[in-house]
């Protein structure tokens, strides 16, 4: 706890000052108009870099942002919360950010910009281990922690954010495949692709451009998992659905999708590439803080929508058809070109077999 007796603009200078995610470090400023859980839980999303709210319905709908927050501090190296104003924050509030250091692990500093604290402040550190502090190298201290400052630059390199990323391994995204969960324990193999190719695999540019896209393009961390997913797989949306929090196997590395039926490769195992970890792990915790949302790991059987926004929000597409061949409004991305030709292809090959011998 820090106090700040006089309101000193340095505090606050010095704390947003050493808020830089990649070196694990979030300060968290509350909006003037920050009055309830819930809205301290999205500022706390924006901090994180995230969209503040979660796309879909939820029981009773409550967003589970909270939840949201907590998985993704569990899935980054975020390590040091800072959050000023704390002078203005509830008894509830004020719980459910010591509840968010318990269930994280993370150094949790509040700034308190009076001489003393407010009785609801108070109240709720009754049952916190904490120690207060009024100067202000001590005070700088917890805001950066152990690491040195980042110099950040100047100005930042433009990036190409309205430049769409052509992906084939989003081919399948909205195959008409329709494979099950398995009910009883399974244990799938490696996947061995014996009836598509498998996914291209990405670039470095591409890579560290994806990451930076689901990173920032969603708050909610099933759906960016579910896209990072079918990026390493070439799975469609309901196989995607077919994963639950135990088939992601985070030592070695592997997620499993299941297909009773065969649809495709049968149920299987896929290894995980390092840039795609952190959602797999995000989205792990989200489904053990939010168990009550459904069983799902990734995308549910409700999800394709959202996800398929998603996707275009962050402007990734699969292969689109050539100009003459474009079917619906001018910008519209085809997500089924790819199985729409390929059933087209099965169907003249149906035709020909079909058709009588000509006399």
């Amino acid at each position: 706890m820090v106090l700040d007796p006089g309101d000193d603009v340095v505090h606050t200078h010095t704390a947003l000052a050493a808020h830089h995610p990649p070196s694990g470090r979030i300060t968290l400023h509350p909006g003037p108009g920050t009055t309830s859980e819930s809205g301290l839980a999205h500022d706390l999303l924006a901090a994180l870099g995230k969209p503040p709210l979660l796309p879909g319905r939820f029981p009773a709908g409550r967003q589970p942002a909270w939840e949201a927050a907590t998985a993704w501090i569990n899935a980054l190296p975020v390590n040091r919360l800072t959050v000023l104003r704390a002078h203005r924050l509830t008894a509830r509030r004020t719980m459910r950010l010591l509840e968010l250091r318990a269930l994280t692990g993370i150094h949790l500093t509040l700034v308190c910009h009076r001489p003393h604290l407010p009785a609801a402040l108070h109240q709720a550190l009754q049952t916190a281990d904490y120690a207060i502090t009024a100067d202000f190298q001590a005070a700088r201290r917890h805001y950066y922690g152990t690491t040195a400052p980042v110099p950040q630059p100047e100005e930042e390199p433009a990036r190409p954010a309205n430049r769409w990323l052509t992906l084939p391994a989003l081919d399948r995204l909205v195959s008409y495949d329709s494979p099950a969960p398995c009910t009883a324990p399974c244990v799938p193999p490696p996947i061995t692709f014996r009836h598509r190719p498998p996914p291209t695999p990405l670039t470095e540019q591409a890579v560290q451009e994806v990451a930076r896209r689901l990173s920032t393009v969603t708050a909610h961390p099933r759906l960016a998992a579910a896209l990072a997913a079918a990026l390493f797989t070439g799975a469609s949306c309901q196989q995607l659905a077919t994963a639950r929090p135990g088939d992601y196997d985070a030592a070695a590395a592997t997620l499993a999708l299941h297909d009773r039926a065969r649809y495709t490769d049968g149920c299987a195992t896929y290894r995980v590439p390092p840039w795609a970890r952190v959602f797999l792990k995000a989205a792990v915790s989200f489904a053990r803080l939010a168990p009550a949302q459904d069983q799902h790991l990734l995308a549910g059987p409700n999800d394709r929508a959202h996800l398929l926004r998603m996707a275009e929000a962050a402007r990734l597409r699969p292969p689109q058809p050539p100009a003459g061949k474009r079917t619906g409004p001018v910008g519209r991305i085809q997500w089924d070109w790819r199985e729409r030709k390929e059933a087209q292809g099965y169907d003249t090959m149906l035709t020909r077999h079909q058709m009588p011998p000509s006399l």
